[in-house]
């Protein structure tokens, strides 16, 4: 089984980048939160829902300034960003007129954050390593990583 940093981010799914990874661990604790909360009751807690879309910008936020800070061309995953965040909140609105199940939703954002991961953010914390090792790049706590 994969060594985890906590009980829900195998090592799979890590960039390699404390911030970012915390991030990541705090999504999917949320993610599961919500999921037994829906289980757990009848009410649907949408001001949580909204929490979880704010948590993703804070995120995207985190990695726009990781790539800012190690001078970075970062324009096309921020348009990824920006556009995950119009999908998310789009399915979020059809759960909340009643046209999404609210656990169809929780299984597409869980299953696109980790596609996320994989495609977009383990790719971006690669391309900070070799800069990092030629000095080129601000240590991680420089850009406000860890």
């Amino acid at each position: 089984m994969d060594r985890m940093i906590s009980s829900l981010l195998p090592e799979a799914l890590l960039v390699g980048q404390p911030e970012v990874d915390a991030q990541h661990e705090e999504i999917f604790v949320r993610i599961e939160s919500l999921k037994a909360l829906c289980v757990d009751s009848d009410a649907l807690p949408l001001a949580r829902f909204d929490d979880l879309l704010v948590l993703f910008a804070e995120h995207f936020a985190t990695e726009e300034r990781i790539a800012r800070a190690a001078g970075l061309e970062f324009s096309q995953h921020a348009r990824t960003h920006r556009a995950n965040l119009q999908v998310i909140a789009r399915a979020l609105a059809e759960v909340r007129q009643g046209v999404r199940d609210v656990h169809s939703f929780l299984r597409y954002v869980e299953f696109w954050f980790e596609r996320h991961i994989v495609q977009d953010d383990q790719p971006f914390a690669a391309s900070l390593r070799p800069l990092a090792m030629k000095g080129e790049a601000p240590p991680p706590e420089a850009a406000g990583v860890g």
